[in-house]
């Protein structure tokens, strides 16, 4: 094998390979009297993104959002949307393979989702939620803080012992 074609066996790949809906349900459990109401629903929004390998080298992310609008104590809708996307990524090293499936891939699949939740909750005939950017970079951190302190937490509580 030349010494080019090893060059290039090693350089970083990340391709998309297909974004797609991999979930998306609407509930309007006040409907149709919740279309009366006056006052403006409230709107709740939490995110979730997730990672896992499909086979070597192939790796599924995935964000999901959920969207609950309030009236008062009831709920408008409840939307809950989940985006997916596959992608390629080889010759990565190791310490950035996580952070590139919990920044970059969000970051690629997320405008897909605002789009599609916007969507449905227009077509459910409300005015449509655009959600805001997300940094996804932000998030990652936020989220190795929570893991971090999570298993600090556990060490503690494991290594105490009870002295009678």
């Amino acid at each position: 094998m030349s010494e080019q074609n090893q060059e290039a066996q090693q350089q970083p790949v990340f391709q998309i390979q297909r974004v797609y809906l991999k979930d998306l349900s609407l509930e309007q459990p006040n409907s149709p009297a919740i279309f009366l109401e006056q006052e403006a629903p409230s709107i709740e929004v939490s995110v979730d993104v997730g990672a896992e390998a499909l086979a070597e080298g192939v790796f599924e992310s995935t964000v999901t959002i959920t969207v609950t609008a309030k009236v008062k104590d009831k709920v408008a809708f409840l939307v809950e949307g989940k985006q997916a996307g596959i992608f390629e990524i080889r010759n990565v090293p190791a310490e950035q393979l996580d952070p590139l499936l919990g920044i970059g891939c969000p970051n690629i699949i997320y405008p897909y989702l605002r789009a599609n939740i916007a969507d449905a909750i227009t077509r459910a005939g409300f005015p449509p939620v655009h959600l805001a950017e997300i940094n996804f970079e932000v998030f990652y951190q936020q989220r190795l803080q929570a893991l971090a302190e999570q298993q600090g937490a556990t060490l503690v509580n494991n290594g105490s012992t009870a002295v009678n």
